[in-house]
């Protein structure tokens, strides 16, 4: 009983490890999406004041072009993943 005791004990610290990765993974990630979130709304704004004096004129296809860059880098950093 004693040696199944510290299998289990052995096998919950290592889901313990795996899971820690994987929410500093999280937490790293969504801090990193923020920041650059923040940076680049900051750039669109700056840009506009100096250019337009007001809000961004962003058209349909602007965004649609902005959505298919977004959805491409999103990939590639997920690809990431796959490397051994």
């Amino acid at each position: 009983m004693d040696t199944i005791n510290k299998t289990m004990n052995h096998e919950i610290a290592a889901m313990n490890k795996q899971d820690n990765w994987q929410t500093k993974v999280l937490i790293t990630g969504g801090a990193i999406g923020a920041v650059l979130g923040l940076m680049t709304s900051w750039l669109l704004i700056r840009t506009a004041r100096e250019t337009r004096g007001g809000p961004p004129a962003i058209s349909t296809g602007d965004a649609i072009k902005v959505g298919i860059t977004t959805i491409g880098l999103v990939r590639a950093i997920a690809a990431l993943g796959d490397r051994p």
